[in-house]
This record gives structure tokens, sequence and C-alpha cells, in this order.
């Protein structure tokens, strides 16, 4: 099944490469020309020109940006080459309004559309073992599932469209808590003059394990906060999490403060940063050197 990638970021592109390495991808674009020229270089396969020359080439078509603003306009310019019966397929985060909005646009064109975002981070994306989250039409998704197997790990229907957006929403609000629960806990033991790498060895072998603390906790507790996940990207996300939460006239804790705390370290520019970072808002909770309690 001939098929294109518009974005080619962090998540896009190694799921481009991927395609190609299955045999799948047949033309990319991405918003800043010389990316999309660099990739090109690389499978030596050209670029398309624009959405709509790469709608013309593919039956399948893969989108990885990065708001919902974004997607609906990358649908509007596809719109015009899509062939009759060509499926879109968005793993960005976005709304499950969002969602709807474009499934309605391509339904209009007599396209199709499945709403899958991601979770795995950048590892999973080049390793092919993503968790994908499907909403729409399960004959759809059926026909498409041995292209997405070649990046993703585990492809799961959750639904109508919306629904993978929906799943992908509780996914986010957890990786809040466990980045919450981790980064403070890190701290509290750098405090009390731990091992740090002995600690992650043996609460990761236990029942507080978890991947975020094997994956990102060796580095962080280095001061190395390469991405990853971006705290920005994150903060977008739990944005959608909290109107979606607030329709049920609810405020989710965890939200809330990590909203809070990834605000701040975008005010104090470590947007780009990897989410490990909120260990800095962590390492902050506690007295320095002769402050602290000694040991008996």
């Amino acid at each position: 099944m001939k098929t294109g990638i518009i974005g080619l970021g962090a998540m896009g592109a190694p799921m481009a490469r991927n395609l190609h390495r299955a045999g799948h991808l047949s033309a990319f674009w991405n918003r800043t020309p010389g990316t999309a020229a660099a990739l090109a270089r690389d499978l030596d396969l050209d670029a398309a020109a624009d959405p709509q020359a790469l709608a013309g080439q593919c039956a399948l078509i893969i989108l990885s940006v990065s708001a919902d603003t974004d997607v609906l306009e990358v649908i509007d310019a596809l719109l015009p080459g899509l062939q009759p019966d060509s499926v879109v397929i968005d793993t960005s985060t976005v709304s499950r309004e969002t969602a709807c909005a474009a499934a309605e646009r391509l339904q209009e064109a007599a396209c199709q559309f499945l709403d899958a975002p991601v979770s795995g981070g950048i590892e999973g994306a080049r390793n092919g073992t993503l968790a994908m989250m499907v909403g729409g039409a399960v004959g759809v998704l059926d026909r498409v599932r041995p292209v997405l197997e070649a990046i993703a790990g585990r492809v799961e229907h959750m639904g109508p469209v919306g629904a993978g957006q929906a799943t992908k929403a509780v996914n986010q609000v957890m990786a809040a808590g466990i980045n919450q629960a981790v980064t403070e806990a890190l701290a509290f033991a750098q405090a009390l003059e731990l091992p740090l790498d002995k600690v992650i060895d043996v609460v990761g072998s236990g029942a507080a394990g978890n991947w975020f603390l094997n994956h990102r906790g060796p580095a962080m507790t280095r001061g190395k906060f390469d991405p990853g996940f971006r705290v920005a990207l994150h903060h977008k996300d739990l944005a959608i999490c909290k109107q979606m939460a607030a329709q049920f006239d609810v405020a989710l804790p965890v939200i809330e403060m990590t909203l809070i705390h990834y605000r701040r370290l975008m005010e104090a520019g470590f947007g780009d940063e990897d989410i490990s970072a909120l260990f800095r808002e962590k390492q902050a909770l506690f007295p320095a050197g002769n402050d602290r309690p000694k040991h008996l």
C-alpha cells in the first residue's frame, strides 16, 4: 500500500525510516524543507513538493504534527489531491473534537480517517515498538494494519473516531503522575544522600518500577534532559486533558499541578527539554549543603 508521511519531527522521522525499511514509504513532506531534503538524501527518495502532491501519490497518509491547528491545516492542504477511499491516519496528540472535525472533512471527500495517537517516546519510534491507540472504523484499520505494524508494536482499536485521542488523554494524565512521582522521589533520595544509581536499580526491580524510572532516571540524576518528550508538548497535551475533564466539571489535581510546574520550566527556558526536567523543580524543594540535616 503506497504510504506517505507528513511531519518529520522527533517521532515522524524515525517512523518514516521504519516505513521505508518495510517497503511501504512512497512519499514524505515536512513544513521545513531542509528536514525533508536531509531525509531524501538518506533514503534516496524524493520529498513531495507539497501535501497535495503527496496525496496524489499515496493511498495511505500518516500525519505526525504538533497541534490541533496543524492537523486541520494539513487535512485542508491534502483534500485537493486525495484519491477516493484514501485513508488518513493522524498519530499526533490533539483533542477528540479535532479528530472528529478531520474525519468529517475527509468523509465529504469520500476518504477515511483514523485517529491513532502513539506512546513509547523516541525510543519506541526508532525501534518500531510504539503503542498505537486507534479510533475509527474497524474495517479501515484492518486494511492498513500491515503498514502500521512497521511502526508500532501494538495497534489497538479503541472505538469510533475520537476514541484514540481519548485514550491518549488517559495516557498523558498517567504520564504526568509518573513524572511527578519519579522526579520527586529521586530528589528525595538525593537529599538523603543515597547513591542514586543504586536507588534506581533496586527500586526499579520492585513494585515501584516503571518505564520512566528505568529510561529517564539515570540521565536526569546526571543533569541530562535530552528529549525524549518535550516539556512544552506535554504541557500542550495536558491542557487538552484539562479541557476534557472540565466537561465533567472536574479539575484533576495531577493535571493542575503539572501544568503549573511545566509553565515554570518553560518560563525558565527549559520547554524543549525532556519532561524529566521536572527533576529541576523537585530538587529545589530540598535544602542544600550545610542546611541539610546530618546523619546520626
